[in-house]
């Protein structure tokens, strides 16, 4: 037993030494920082569709939209039609009862005469007389209800025309632009402000190829707003390429931000993107006579290396025909001499 737990140290022992003195190539990553700025979600521009006086502006600047709409128009004209077309509606319903009353009337006389007629008491001429009489009777009475029916329309589209008198915004989206005041006459079509969705922010940047692939690999990114941290992730790219910079357009969604909802606040995003070369650890590279080198830990051989960069713990070396990624190399110590 004693044996056997000397065996197994002396295996971990073995395999620490040889994690501790190997190293392994590297795909060769650039960190990039992308900056940007954050703005509203979507605006809307506040157009009237009606012409008219200003009579109340209840958002001024930086508010929020609520309950009331954000201006409304003075309606007195178009209360007079309403008004107007109300009376007329009631009168017709009055002509349609005088009418239905007196197709009623006529319906019992023209059964009376019938009657008589096929007793041979009333001429033919008489019972022609109440037959047509009783048919224009209920004509009128038709008249009256297609007049009735298009009045009503009329109401409908006077009403509907009214609520265009209170300009609405959707609720919750704040005034970023107000250009009308109270007493201003305005023109139908005419831009009087601008409402913006800060509830959920944006980010727009532009990339290179390299960085969206390295952006649609995770589902969500690490970003920090105005030096608070915060997740995001794509909202859309926009396929139209870009020839002069040789970029695309992208939009950042912001999901979990909490601090104050407003644009302008400086975004930063740090992730690292493929590029030419290798990377190896520092302590891999021999240095002889200015000709660096590193060398395989499976046959030992010297293979010469071009240095394009260094950080703290890692070099960046330039393509070679024999390293390829996960590649092992000694490191630590000088090779063997031949």
């Amino acid at each position: 037993m004693k044996s056997f737990a000397w065996i197994a140290a002396w295996i971990l022992a073995a395999g620490a030494a040889f994690a501790a003195d190997s190293a392994t190539v590297q795909p060769a990553l650039n960190n990039v920082t992308l900056t940007g700025y954050t703005r509203s979600n979507t605006t809307q521009i506040l157009a009237s569709e009606v012409s008219g006086k200003v009579l109340h502006v209840h958002y001024d600047v930086g508010g929020a939209i609520g309950k009331a709409p954000f201006l409304e128009v003075d309606p007195v004209f178009i209360d007079f039609q309403i008004e107007q077309t109300q009376w007329s509606l009631e009168k017709l319903r009055v002509a349609r009862e005088r009418n239905a009353s007196r197709a009623a009337y006529l319906e019992k006389e023209f059964r009376r005469i019938d009657r008589l007629h096929a007793d041979n008491v009333a001429t033919q001429s008489n019972w022609d007389a109440a037959a047509e009489e009783l048919a224009q009777a209920h004509l009128a009475l038709q008249a009256t209800d297609v007049e009735l029916k298009a009045l009503s329309v009329q109401l409908e589209e006077l009403k509907e025309r009214r609520r265009r008198y209170r300009l609405p915004a959707p609720e919750g989206w704040i005034v970023v632009h107000r250009q009308v005041e109270p007493g201003e006459i305005i023109a139908a079509g005419t831009p009087l402000g601008q409402v913006a969705d800060f509830t959920r922010l944006v980010v727009p940047l532009f990339v290179s190829g390299p960085e969206l692939d390295a952006l649609r690999e995770p589902e969500r990114l690490s970003v920090t707003v105005a030096g608070q941290p915060a997740q995001a992730r794509i909202n859309w790219v926009n396929p139209e390429f870009d020839e002069r910079t040789r970029k695309w357009a992208v939009e950042l969604a912001l999901l979990d931000y909490r601090g104050e909802a407003m644009g302008g606040l400086l975004t930063e995003l740090t992730f690292e993107v493929a590029t030419e070369g290798l990377m190896v650890p520092r302590s891999a590279v021999v240095q002889r006579y200015d000709n660096p080198f590193v060398v395989l830990q499976a046959d030992g051989r010297k293979v010469p290396v071009v240095v394009m960069g260094e950080t703290a713990d890692h070099v960046l070396i330039a393509d070679h025909g024999i390293l390829k990624p996960g590649m092992a190399l000694r490191q630590g110590a000088s090779p063997p001499a031949k």
